[in-house]
């Protein structure tokens, strides 16, 4: 390829690429102008939304019900702020955005954003003022209607609750008869004012009268539900409660119940002073939380009846406690007594160290503290300042100390019973160690071997010296309990293995010397079953038993096949 072509190419590629990015630019400009135009169009929509007409109209109704100077002024005000918007905010937002066109042509975009967002501000700031003018306007052109409509109810509510009241007994009002009358001659003149203010347009006073209005019927209807049952719980209930309370209190008081902690009679005391609070509150008809507080007061003369039974539990426990407790402490004292007194001996018989039996000490002193516990338990108990349910408490936990202390104690007096016992036993398995030992010599000499084999032997003296050792441990003073124990297990199973030794030599040398009687039949038969009992023979009297057995049958199986396998299943079935 020449240069000049190679050129050509390169130049056509650039202007291809200058054209792509002209015509790139050009596109995104023409899409930035056009989301602007969108932007803008918007914000024209809102503007002229910012007028509406509704505001004229509700001003004009507002006019034709001017008939005091208050209403007046606020028509003037309206009017006014309606004037500021329309004729001097909407113009400077129009300029603005012809501003923006402006700026848009000459493609100037950074000013025309910073003016879009002012715009986009000032026009929502000017819709909110004219939304709020014509609520405001609202108020009073829809005042009548919707106030009528309230009132209306009010007045469905009010006859609702002036029939309850004339239904139901009068006695339950008795005691605010009078406070009731008065509110129900205010309602009445309420809803007169009511229809007075209608009827001169003030406004500004409806919406307090029908706030009066509401306010008071409700506390009324609260008043007519809720004073029977305050009264009859005032009046009747609790005081009833408070004197049952009180009588139950001064009997226990003088049965010696310390009742101090419950602050009985003064909360009695601030019973009354609640009750009478809740009572001066109902002659003006102020029933706020007076039915919770009334409840709550019940609640507690009720838990009180639940806080003197637990006293009489207490005192029974208690009773029970202050005899079972100073007999356990009584018999605990003695037996740990006694056995501090045999502490050396122990220690000296069984070879314990100090804290094998530190146990003892221990029980001694906790039973000291139980013991001391229990004194200033009673200490109390007799000055009668301290309430049942305390002290039963006090002697629970000694009792429960005392209850492990029993426990420690058990475990102490096993151990140490099991220490003697070990010793008993210790003797009584010598006895049956050297019975064994005696049975093992004499299964030895049922049967006339040729010759002893000396595993046995030295096995035997294994045991004999194992049965010595456990001999000298017997002897001394003090035992060592626990190289005791090492001593007879090591005696026992040494015997024992003696004794199995005993036993498999005697029936081994037994099933040889009968394999080879029994093959000496075949002798003259073969001479292969004549070197083979041969040999036989020599083991035996060497003492090798069990290798003469398997000589013995590997050569009678070569005339009785078999027979290896029959012997054999007698030889496992004697062992």
């Amino acid at each position: 390829m020449s240069d000049q072509l190679w050129t050509m190419i390169m130049m056509f590629c650039g202007v291809v690429t200058a054209i792509v990015v002209v015509v790139c630019i050009v596109v995104t400009k023409k899409k930035i102008r056009a989301l602007y135009k969108d932007t803008l169009t918007e914000i024209e929509r809102g503007k002229n939304l910012i007028i509406s007409g509704s505001i004229l109209s509700e001003l004009s109704k507002v006019e034709s019900l001017i008939n005091n100077k208050d209403l007046e002024e606020k028509y003037n005000y309206w009017k006014s702020l309606f004037k500021t918007i329309k004729d001097v905010e909407v113009p400077k937002i129009t300029d603005k955005i012809i501003m923006i066109e402006d700026l848009l042509d000459v493609k100037n975009y950074k000013e025309a954003q910073v003016l879009l967002g002012q715009v986009e501000f000032e026009v929502f700031i000017e819709k909110s003022k004219a939304q709020k003018l014509l609520e405001d306007i609202k108020e009073i052109t829809l005042s009548e209607q919707k106030n009528r409509e309230i009132v209306t109810k009010l007045k469905t509510d009010y006859r609702t609750i002036f029939l309850q009241y004339n239904n139901n007994d009068k006695e339950d009002y008795a005691l605010i008869q009078v406070p009731l009358e008065l509110q129900f001659e205010n309602i009445d003149k309420l809803f007169s004012a009511f229809e007075m203010a209608m009827e001169n347009n003030v406004y500004s006073e409806v919406g307090k009268i029908v706030k009066a209005l509401d306010d008071t019927i409700g506390n009324l209807k609260i008043v007519i539900e809720e004073a029977p049952s305050i009264i009859l719980m005032g009046k009747n209930l609790i005081p009833n409660r408070i004197a049952e309370v009180n009588k139950i209190y001064e009997k226990m008081k003088g049965e010696g119940y310390n009742l101090d902690y419950l602050n009985v009679e003064y909360n009695i005391s601030e019973s009354e002073k609640k009750v009478a609070d809740v009572f001066d509150r109902l002659n003006v008809l102020n029933l706020e939380d007076s039915i919770f507080e009334l409840r709550t007061i019940m609640e507690y003369f009720d838990s009180l009846y639940g806080d003197f039974d637990k006293e009489k539990i207490a005192k029974k426990l208690f009773d029970d406690y202050i005899r079972s407790v100073i007999m356990k402490c009584k018999k605990l004292k003695k037996i740990v007594g006694n056995l501090s007194n045999k502490i050396d001996d122990i220690k000296y018989s069984y070879d314990l160290t100090d804290d094998d039996v530190k146990i003892i000490v221990e029980l001694k002193d906790e039973v000291n503290v139980c013991e001391g516990l229990y004194d200033q338990v009673v200490s109390l108990y007799r000055e009668h300042k301290t309430a049942y349910s305390k002290l039963s408490k006090e002697m629970e936990i000694i009792n429960v100390r005392l209850l492990k202390c029993e426990d420690k104690l058990d475990y102490t007096l096993r151990s140490l019973g099991s220490l003697k016992e070990d010793e008993i036993r210790a003797r009584e398995q010598l006895d049956e160690i050297k019975s064994i030992i005696k049975q093992a010599k004499t299964h030895m000499n049922s049967f006339k071997l040729p010759i002893v084999p000396k595993n046995y032997f030295v096995e035997l003296d294994e045991a004999n010296e194992a049965i010595k050792n456990m001999i000298i441990e017997l002897e001394k003073q003090p035992i060592s309990i626990k190289t005791l124990n090492t001593r007879v297990d090591t005696a026992r199973d040494l015997v024992l293995k003696v004794y199995n030794t005993s036993l498999e030599i005697v029936k081994t040398a037994s099933m040889a010397e009968n394999a080879i009687v029994y093959g000496n039949r075949y002798r003259m038969v073969n001479n292969n079953i004549e070197n083979g009992l041969a040999k036989a023979e020599r083991e035996f009297f060497k003492g090798n038993f069990k290798s003469s057995l398997e000589y013995a049958i590997n050569s009678i199986n070569v005339v009785e096949p078999g027979i290896y396998n029959r012997l054999l299943d007698a030889y496992k079935n004697e062992n």
